[in-house]
């Protein structure tokens, strides 16, 4: 393994020598205690080590065999891969050019419900942007229990409460933008982008006084809008009762309790009131906690005048809903904004089973990952990765996806481009299959 050492605002440090780029591996941003916000990392002593992946945050796959209880998407993103967990997680991981130079910046956060995931799964390697031309930053933070436990005897002295993977989120945002010169990136031209969970943490971000004049541009995946629309968050006392079951499945007296007792113990007192709760999942999501994520903040009249690009694919959750959200999306921003919106719907059933184009599977093409999984694609998979691929760095690039790979796209919620099974044509929605697919189980 070659290295090579650049000084920055932080100390030295010591990445991989990938030969197009550097890899850095496992920054650390910030430090946390359980249940207690995080504090930025301002420097560190010696010659700082990022040739090997940070931990990940304690999740399900930390407990069970992935390939048992997350068997599908197991096979399509990490299969093959180690990963080690902690709720010491707040590691971030830069892909940048050799000798770059003020290049623009995209960074990806995550999706998996607020429960899983990690920055480092094969689909969203960073290879081919940092070949390309684009400083590339994935994070990690922490999730489930640790990350977005909000029972509100939780409330600190500034009477914060919950959020605490959130704010991890926005604490590695803040780093990377005073840090990211260092490593050749642009600070005033940062994309940042997410699918599903990760595509509602980018909507918060936009929305928080905290990062306002961040971002140039945003890429959101699968849910763009929903929590704005149909999960609004709820309040940390609206989750109470949720978490005091989980206290009483602990069996101990208080959340407090919770604070130091074992993970295993923490996921597993949590999980089986989670997994069996109607409704569940938003008592995982981020909650209005007054000053990050505030109600005020957080309608459709309120998205910031910055260049989007939204997508979903043809069979992704509750496709007529995320129609109706990026749409609606869309048209606020053609209303009210100078910037503009640009959307996409994939369309192309994947090759080697039935599941078509399930949530996450445009990802792949987006990120230029098709070799890194086990499917028998085809001529026309290839030729969507590029036109995709480089539509996204087009978009990282100029906040506007229009490049030689795909046919002129227009702003506006009134056509789309549509990748398809056999062409790649900018046309109007085909409600008809969105109708089709409204109600189909896939993967999630």
């Amino acid at each position: 393994m070659q290295t090579v050492e650049i000084t920055t605002k932080c100390g030295k440090i010591s990445g991989i020598d990938e030969g197009k780029f550097i890899l850095f591996k496992g920054i650390k941003y910030a430090d946390a205690k359980r249940w207690e916000y995080p504090v930025q990392i301002t420097s560190w002593d010696g010659v700082y080590d990022a040739t090997k992946w940070g931990d990940c945050s304690y999740q399900r796959r930390s407990f069970e065999p992935d390939e048992q209880c997350n068997a599908f998407y197991h096979r399509e993103f990490r299969k093959g891969l180690e990963f080690t967990y902690s709720e010491d997680c707040q590691y971030l991981n830069i892909y940048t050019p050799k000798n770059a130079e003020k290049l623009p910046v995209a960074i990806y956060i995550h999706g998996g419900t607020f429960t899983g995931g990690s920055g480092n799964e094969a689909h969203i390697d960073g290879t081919k942007f940092a070949e390309n031309g684009i400083v590339y930053i994935t994070i990690n933070y922490r999730l489930g229990p640790w990350g977005f436990c909000s029972h509100p005897d939780l409330t600190d002295e500034n009477g914060l409460c919950g959020n605490y993977g959130l704010y991890d989120q926005y604490i590695a945002l803040k780093w990377i933008k005073e840090n990211v010169e260092d490593y050749g990136g642009d600070p005033e031209n940062i994309t940042v982008m997410g699918q599903s969970a990760g595509s509602m943490s980018v909507d918060i971000h936009l929305s928080s006084d905290q990062c306002k004049n961040y971002f140039k541009g945003a890429f959101m995946m699968s849910a763009t809008a929903l929590m704005r629309l149909f999960s609004r968050p709820y309040t940390p006392e609206q989750t109470r009762n949720f978490w005091d079951k989980v206290v009483k499945n602990a069996g101990v007296n208080s959340i407090e309790e919770l604070r130091t007792a074992d993970p295993k113990k923490l996921f597993y007192a949590w999980w089986p009131i989670f997994d069996g709760t109607r409704g569940a999942m938003r008592y995982a999501f981020p909650v209005f906690d007054g000053k990050y994520l505030k109600k005020e903040n957080f309608g459709l009249d309120k998205i910031p005048d910055i260049s989007y690009l939204i997508g979903m694919t043809s069979c992704d959750m509750i496709p007529l809903v995320l129609r109706f959200a990026d749409t609606l999306w869309a048209n606020r921003v053609k209303k009210h904004n100078k910037n503009k919106c640009y959307i996409y719907m994939f369309d192309r059933d994947l090759p080697g089973d039935n599941n078509r184009n399930w949530h996450c599977s445009d990802m792949l093409y987006v990120f230029g990952t098709l070799h890194t999984n086990w499917r028998p694609f085809q001529e026309r998979d290839f030729e969507i990765e590029k036109e995709m691929f480089n539509s996204t760095c087009a978009f990282i690039k100029n906040h506007n996806p229009n490049c030689p790979f795909v046919p002129p796209w227009e702003d506006g919620a009134k056509k789309i481009m549509e990748f398809g099974e056999t062409e790649t044509k900018f046309k109007r929605w085909k409600t008809a299959k969105l109708i089709r697919y409204a109600y189909r189980k896939g993967p999630m």
